[in-house]
């Protein structure tokens, strides 16, 4: 059987369960906590399971108000819970490593997409089919605090480059303009840019694929070691909002689609919103999620992960991801 097929009916059978929690009273409704996470981008599509909570309540039913607070990338994300704007950090583990790098107290509860969506798209044109083929180009990212630029530094890494050898060019997320322009030769993006840029008429590209250099977690909730240690409660609430929302748009992707019409910035098109779904869908499992649950973080990628980044002389420090990773705040684990 496929696997997101047995996720799916995974997803369904959640579902099931959940259908038969009781509503929120207004007198429960009234003492909510309130929780609000820090994103790497604005309210878009493919953060819909954060987004439909005045429809489907996932957070309310776990006592909760959820708030977002957008960003530029993932370095915002950190930026605005180390600044105490936001309780949970979704962020890259590029960002994580960064500010764990810095002296940063903080710790990784949740794994997003353990897949890497990480990508580098070029004009057929140009020539570039290979990270060597980078050197002497000007590159796209979405900010330079987002993990467009992380991942590309470990592309140009596996051809012994580094960013010096190229000219960066800030184009803002899921744009693909500056490429069509010629203001850029290739840029950076996710997997989900490239499905929007190819449904808007961007075609005859190559594309590099990070996840073929370096496999790893693409996006992690991280808090700071404060909050962690005292809001578990909470957070732990969240975790479970969080997985029942991811599973069901694993199981309902066309509802998904038609609220993130509701909801997301982005989602006039539910077609197109329904394609960015299924790519999420895709990339929120794993071998690992499939054994222990959505969110299951791997210890040993993310050491992988951190390893590469200190060879590439993004971080100085070691880090060790087995005292800045927690799976107990997971729902049955």
């Amino acid at each position: 059987m496929h696997p997101m097929t047995i996720e799916r009916r995974r997803a369904l059978a959640l579902l099931a369960a959940l259908a038969g929690a009781p509503a929120l009273g207004w007198a429960q409704a009234a003492r909510l906590d309130k929780i609000t996470v820090a994103g790497w981008s604005k309210p878009i599509t493919e953060v819909t399971p954060l987004l439909v909570d005045e429809d489907k309540g996932f957070y309310r039913q776990q006592g909760l108000a959820l708030e977002y607070v957008p960003g530029a990338g993932g370095g915002d994300a950190i930026r605005n819970i180390l600044g105490g704007q936001a309780d949970v950090a979704f962020t890259d583990p590029g960002s994580f490593f960064a500010a764990l790098d810095k002296g940063e107290k903080l710790r990784a509860i949740y794994d997003i997409y353990p897949q890497n969506v990480f990508n580098v798209v070029a004009l057929k044109a140009s020539g570039i089919t290979r990270p060597a083929d980078l050197k002497g180009r000007k590159i796209g990212v979405y900010s330079l605090a987002s993990g467009t630029r992380q991942n590309l530094q470990v592309l140009l890494h596996q051809a012994g480059l580094s960013e010096s050898d190229v000219t960066l060019v800030v184009t803002g997320v899921l744009n693909f303009a500056p490429l069509l322009q010629g203001q850029v030769d290739a840029t950076a993006a996710t997997d989900t840019g490239l499905l929007v840029g190819r449904r808007r008429g961007l075609a005859d590209v190559n594309v590099i694929e990070v996840g073929k250099y370096l496999n790893v977690s693409s996006d992690l909730f991280v808090v700071r070691e404060d909050v962690y240690q005292q809001k578990k409660a909470l957070l732990a609430r969240f975790l479970t909002a969080y997985r029942n929302a991811a599973a069901w748009m694993i199981a309902r992707p066309e509802e998904a689609a038609q609220l993130a019409a509701k909801r997301a910035i982005d989602g006039t098109d539910p077609a197109l919103n329904l394609e960015i779904i299924k790519v999420r869908n895709a990339a929120s499992v794993s071998d690992l999620t499939r054994k222990q649950g959505l969110g299951a973080i791997d210890v040993k990628a993310l050491q992988a992960a951190a390893d590469t980044y200190r060879k590439l002389g993004l971080v100085q420090r070691q880090i060790d991801a087995a005292q800045v990773v927690s799976h107990d705040l997971l729902p049955g684990l």
